[in-house]
Formats: structure tokens, sequence, C-alpha cells
């Protein structure tokens, strides 16, 4: 029965690496490397490659960085999948978070599989400050982290008779 909890939100990760992988190979499939274009005044879509980890931690440390990630990636995947199986049936927020975190961490783990890096196109500013250029596994894995946050301060727990 518990498996079926799992199976019931891996549409949710597959939809997730879908989205990434698509919005990926389109950036890199009509942008050259470095290239920007104008969203918003401050938003744009910016082409480039990440090698590292978040905020491009550990992108200049000659190549090791990209199978740890990879391998930490298949780990972190891997718990989160077990996870997901021995959750209860209640637990559909913290399942859905779990579901967009596996979701994310797969879609960047294609990327350093594929082509030793993981490519980044959003690009958040205000003036002269820019936030790391991010990908939509980022965004899945963010927001799974945030709903995993407010499901530890009880949202979406059920309410206790008083």
């Amino acid at each position: 029965m518990r498996d079926k909890v799992m199976l019931k939100w891996l549409w949710l990760s597959l939809l997730a690496v879908i989205l990434d992988q698509a919005s990926k190979l389109a950036i890199a499939g009509s942008m050259q490397l470095y290239e920007s274009i104008q969203i918003m005044p401050f938003f744009k879509l910016t082409y480039v490659h990440n090698t590292g980890a978040a905020f491009s931690f550990l992108s200049e440390a000659g190549g090791w960085q990209r199978w740890f990630f990879a391998g930490l990636a298949v780990v972190i995947s891997a718990v989160i999948a077990v996870w997901l199986t021995r959750l209860k049936k209640h637990e559909t927020l913290l399942a859905v978070a779990l579901a967009l975190v596996l979701g994310g961490a797969v879609g960047n783990l294609i990327d350093r599989l594929a082509y030793g890096y993981v490519i980044d196109f959003l690009d958040v500013y205000y003036d002269s400050w820019h936030w790391p250029a991010f990908n939509i596994a980022d965004s899945a894995i963010t927001l799974g982290v945030m709903l995993m946050l407010a499901e530890s301060f009880g949202l979406g727990h059920p309410k206790e008779p008083v």
C-alpha cells in the first residue's frame, strides 16, 4: 500500500525532469553560450554552463566535482525514493516536496552525466546585483525544500480535534 503513495507522486518528478530538460535543450539550441535576452527589467535568459554546485560552488575545482556531484545526486535520489515509499497516506505535502526535489536532482544529474556541466539560464537581478543563474531543476529543488520546511512547521498536517 505504501508503494502506491510513492507512485502517486512520481509523475511530478517526471514532469520536473521533462520541463527542465526541454527548457535546457531549447536554450542550448537557440542561444550562444553567455548570450542574454532581456525579458523584464529584472529578468534575462542568460545561457551559462555551471560545472559546480549551487552558486557555482567548486566550479573551478578541476573536473573531479562532476563525478562527486553526480554521485551525490544518485545517492540523494535513492534516499528520496526510499523515503517516498515509507510515507504515510496523509503525508501529501511531504510527498509533493520530495517528488520535486527528486525531479530537480535527476534533471541536473542528466546534465552532469551528458555534458559535464549543468545548463543554467534563468538570470534574476536588480541593478548591478545578480542572483546566480539557475534552471527549472534548481527551481523544483528550491520549491521542494521550501515545502519540506513548511511541512516541518505543521503545514499540511491533519488538524487534531480539540
